[in-house]
């Protein structure tokens, strides 16, 4: 019975596609006439269900819908036959499994630790800020006073390679680690003065605006990765050629 009709797990709540459900009932209708006359019953466009067009195989993408259980079960009554009695059994089974309390708890779970993974990627960004607001003095820090900070990108270029190139061989290297997308560094380095976090707002695909941080070199950030790849028989372009 786990298998009568396919559940969708992804969203918030279990769903299932209208198409798979009209195939299943057996309904006589066509799909195009049947799914728009099962609307007047009073189903809300993104409460009870939510329409899309399904991938294409060949042909033109098709009309269906993600219907909520709820939904479901009202539709398998409207039917008054046989395999809606039988739809309708399964997915009041399956609304009791997932309101039962294991299955609670291990949504409840799931969630935290979400929360838990961005408070740590949040925390790790925000104590290389911290450090770089208040780095070790030394002379060089005066010699190489400036506010010009460039990307890893710019500084690859002096090898003739990528940021990617990098951004890896500085991890191997023990310099820097990346945690929620970002490359941060080990709390060795992260208070030298080797870098600047810049934040950079952005629209995502749901129309929200959204930030990122973005870590930039400073001038004896950009000598210590010279020095440090020298030590390991990397030197850049312009000393190559000499």
């Amino acid at each position: 019975m786990n298998d009568l009709i396919k559940v969708n797990y992804d969203n918030d709540r279990p769903t299932v596609l209208a198409r798979e459900l009209h195939e299943f009932l057996e309904v006589k209708t066509a799909y195009k006439d049947w799914f728009p006359r099962m609307r007047e019953y009073g189903f809300l466009e993104g409460t009870d269900f939510c329409s899309f067009l399904s991938e294409s195989t060949g042909g033109r993408p098709a009309q269906d819908a993600q219907l909520t259980i709820e939904m479901a079960k009202e539709i398998c009554m409207l039917q008054r036959n046989e395999k809606g009695k039988q739809a309708r059994q399964y997915f009041i089974q399956l609304e009791k499994d997932w309101n039962s309390p294991e299955k609670v708890m291990a949504r409840a779970l799931k969630i935290a630790d979400k929360k838990i993974m961005l408070l740590q990627d949040e925390n790790a960004q925000q104590k290389q800020i911290i450090a770089e607001l208040n780095p070790k003095a030394s002379y060089y820090d005066v010699v190489l006073q400036t506010k010009d900070a460039i990307s890893t990108s710019q500084i690859a270029k002096d090898y003739g390679k990528s940021a990617m190139w990098l951004n890896d061989l500085l991890h191997t290297l023990s310099v820097q680690f990346k945690q929620g997308g970002v490359w941060l560094l080990y709390d060795k380095y992260a208070d030298k003065g080797y870098t600047r976090s810049k934040t950079h707002t952005y629209s995502g695909d749901d129309g929200m605006q959204h930030s990122k941080l973005h870590t930039y070199w400073t001038q004896k950030g950009r000598l210590f990765i010279y020095e440090l790849l020298k030590s390991h028989g990397i030197l850049p372009l312009v000393e190559q050629k000499n």
